[in-house]
């Protein structure tokens, strides 16, 4: 609803047939003034009332205010400032003088009826049936609370007065369906309690105490208050509620719930009367170290920072309404011009010390609430300028100050919500000033609303801390404790590869994949890899004996070669002698491809290298087996010549290893070894290691090896008559025995091993079977070449013992 629309209802009305009868004296204005068009106002100018008893039986007694209220007054001063100055403006209602009207509420919602009673009917009595004619008032400015304001517009809005407050903030007088007349130049509670809930958090305070006024004013405020600081993860300890008219036993009980409890801050969502009703308790219980978060019902009132409450406030915060001046104030309270004046009149300065002057009517240093009182009647005298002067039917009251400030409502008769975060601060003579270190703006996005402006902060102690359980670190997470807030709780560990790393984390992240979590737990670092390497002892070692058994391998051929034209080497066939000893050589080598850092070239090296050398070595022992067997069986040695001649020797010896090596280039073209991390087996680490693509392959290499080991057995079995002093067979026999144990042996425990370790036990069983292979079948005829030649004989390897 617009104001203007509701004025004209208001210069409209008509009169009403009802028959009435007046019961009582009528109500007179404090302060009234002629005028065309008259505004009303009620202010608390007296803060305490005593209300007779009611007998029932005689008249009730008139209701006694008392208690001066300077801040009320000073509202009171603005608005007959502000008509006055309207009123000697060419520009807005020329030729049209505004009245007024003023009331004194007496900070109570019945006074406050009766002044609104008052405004509607005027002062004169009527000797007619009809005790109603023109409304006095067209507008209404007040009242300075919420619980007032409603028992006002009970009355007013039957008659359709707009009512304008200046600082009535509850929440719910935005709702334009049950309060249609009603406008505010004051931002809604509903911000105020959402800036609080954002100032405790900023500040880290999550264990937090509140108090409210037990009326419209405090039970809203701090409903949307303990909603947003939920949201905000902020806990309230305990909630209590005040009123004045509440018996001082109920007064002490609160103050003795907020000593009693271990929150360190705060929150008082209180009108001035209820606060200071609590600090005079507080004073009495001696109520200290608190740090107080205020509504701006009290939070710049100065007349509490006058007092002896300083000594409880000091360090004090909340948000109020951005300052203002009103520049007519300033002069008239130092007697100087702001502008330059022809008549001789002293320049202000703008350092005037308001110290010089003790009266409290005159402090203009705090134009905060004044100024809406400013506003609303300029709110009222721009809706009629428009109304009169362009006999509009629909105007929005949008208009700017001559101090630059711009005024409208929105559609809910609020104004735009922008706060000062003011701070109780000591000046050098030792008086509190308010001191505005932050601001809020809820027009702005999330996040970008609540600002420091990086002045210091003057707080209620030195070491402020308010939090229900102490800050978990990083590295733990916060545990809720069963039956409490969620701000009370245990720090628990964040268990192995997950993390938290800030303080107070709610539950702790885990690492991803390739990383893990570090001994705080608070940072997730890459995972070890783990892979056999050169520098490590296992694969110092391992490479030790590789070297070692390579070139035993050829010194033996060295020997072999040096003796080749001995009886002994002759008849072990010296051309396969060393292609075996050559594909020994090869088998030590191979095992040097599985240690190092698998690349995709060495993984398909390695199990290659390793398939078709031991097939070459089988291939030599199968060859010199059937050559052995077929020698020593023959009926007819002429008959054996052909049988066992060295180019099918080679070529059998060939064609084994060739069906290996085809083995081998399927493996490697269908699915090949790659490099692979295994983050399966262990958590904590990465195993670096080569997957073999196909099993299949593996194991068709592998069991190809260990079918041509077998034939060689079996083969070397059959020729065990042979004579005593040449019985190679009998060696083959034995070297194959320990290659099928070793390799028999090797695949539980290569499938156990974990990590690098499987490749360790690849390794071991590469370099034991072909030291076996090279003791059990060469090591014997050393001997007799080195140490006894006498018996490298043809006599005698024919002979038996």
């Amino acid at each position: 609803m617009l104001l203007f629309v509701l004025l004209v209802g208001a210069f409209g009305a008509e009169e009403d047939t009802a028959l009435c009868e007046i019961l009582g004296s009528p109500e007179f204005p404090l302060l009234s003034k002629e005028g065309d068009i008259t505004i009303g106002g009620v202010f608390s100018i007296n803060s305490q009332i005593s209300s007779p008893p009611l007998t029932f039986t005689d008249a009730p007694e008139p209701l006694k205010c008392s208690r001066y209220h300077f801040r009320e007054f000073h509202f009171a001063q603005t608005m007959m400032f502000a008509i006055e100055e309207i009123n000697n403006s060419s520009s807005l209602l020329p030729n049209i003088s505004i009245g007024y009207q003023i009331f004194d509420g007496c900070d109570s919602n019945l006074p406050s009826t009766r002044a609104v009673m008052g405004l509607i009917n005027g002062p004169e009595r009527t000797l007619e049936k009809t005790c109603s004619s023109h409304l006095s008032v067209h507008a209404i400015v007040g009242a300075s609370e919420s619980s007032s304001a409603i028992a006002m517009l009970q009355i007013s809005g039957i008659f359709q007065i707009p009512v304008i407050s200046h600082f009535a903030t509850c929440a719910c007088l935005s709702n334009k369906k049950e309060y249609p007349y009603f406008f505010r130049t004051i931002p809604s509670d509903y911000h105020q309690s959402r800036a609080l809930a954002k100032l405790v958090k900023h500040f880290g305070w999550t264990w937090v105490g509140a108090v409210r006024s037990d009326n419209d004013y405090g039970n809203n405020g701090m409903a949307t208050f303990i909603t947003a600081a939920s949201q905000e993860g902020v806990c309230i300890e305990y909630s209590e509620a005040i009123s004045r008219t509440d018996p001082s036993e109920q007064v002490t009980r609160v103050v003795r719930v907020i000593q009693s409890g271990s929150a360190r801050v705060l929150v008082a969502f209180l009108a001035q009367g209820e606060m200071e009703i609590l600090l005079e308790e507080a004073l009495k219980q001696n109520l200290t170290g608190l740090q107080w978060v205020g509504s701006e019902s009290w939070i710049t009132a100065g007349h509490l920072a006058t007092k002896g409450y300083s000594r409880i406030l000091t360090g004090s915060l909340g948000f109020t309404l951005r300052k203002s001046k009103i520049t007519e104030f300033w002069e008239a309270t130092f007697g100087c011009s702001l502008q330059s004046s022809p008549h001789g009149q002293t320049q202000c300065s703008g350092t005037e010390r308001l110290q010089d002057i003790k009266n409290p009517f005159t402090d203009v240093s705090e134009l905060r609430i004044s100024n809406n009182v400013y506003k609303a009647v300029y709110a009222v005298a721009y809706a009629m300028h428009n109304m009169l002067k362009y006999r509009l039917h629909e105007l929005y009251v949008n208009f700017t100050l001559q101090s630059g400030e711009r005024v409208y409502f929105d559609e809910n008769g609020d104004p735009t919500a922008t706060y000062e975060l003011v701070n109780w601060q000591r000046n050098q003579a030792g008086d509190i000033v308010f001191v505005a270190i932050g601001s809020y703006d809820a027009s702005l996005p999330n996040g970008k609303q609540f600002t420091m402006i990086g002045i210091n902060t003057t707080w209620a102690a030195e070491s402020l801390e308010s939090v229900c359980s102490e800050s978990c670190l990083p590295g733990f997470r916060q545990a809720v404790i069963k039956g409490k807030p969620i701000c009370c709780f245990s720090c628990i560990a964040c268990a192995a590869g997950e993390i938290s790393n800030f303080s107070n984390s709610a539950e702790c992240s885990r690492c991803q994949l390739e990383y893990w979590s570090n001994e705080d737990h608070s940072q997730c670092v890459p995972k070890v890899i783990e892979f056999l390497s050169y520098g490590e002892t296992m694969g110092v070692l391992l490479t030790a004996f590789s070297l070692f058994g390579a070139s035993l391998t050829l010194v033996v051929s060295c020997v072999f070669f040096w003796f080749r034209h001995t009886p002994l080497v002759k008849a072990s066939n010296f051309e396969l002698s060393f292609l075996l000893l050559f594909s020994l050589t090869l088998c030590f080598l191979c095992s040097l491809t599985f240690i190092g850092r698998p690349s995709e070239w060495s993984c398909m090296l390695r199990h290659t290298a390793f398939g078709i050398t031991f097939a070459l070595c089988m291939s030599c022992i199968l060859a010199k087996t059937i050559a052995v067997v077929i020698a020593f069986k023959a009926k007819r040695p002429a008959n054996t010549v052909p049988q066992c001649s060295a180019p099918l020797q080679r070529t059998s010896v060939l064609s084994c290893t060739l069906l290996q090596v085809l083995v081998c280039l399927l493996w490697l073209t269908l699915a090949p070894p790659f490099p692979y991390k295994n983050t399966a087996h262990a958590t904590e680490r990465i195993i670096l290691e080569c997957d073999l693509g196909s099993p299949i392959g593996f194991w068709a290499v592998l069991g190809y090896i260990g079918l041509l080991a077998v034939l060689c057995f079996i083969l070397a079995f059959l020729a065990r008559k042979l004579p005593d002093n040449f019985n190679e067979a009998k060696f083959i026999t034995f070297s194959m025995l320990i290659f099928c144990a070793v390799w028999v042996t090797f695949i539980p425990a290569y499938v156990s091993s974990p990590g690098k370790f499987t490749v360790a036990v690849e390794i071991f069983a590469i370099l034991a079977s072909s030291f076996g292979l090279l003791f059990c079948i060469f090591a014997p005829k050393c001997y007799i070449l080195l140490l006894k030649p006498e018996k490298n004989t043809k006599k005698h390897m024919m002979g038996r013992n």
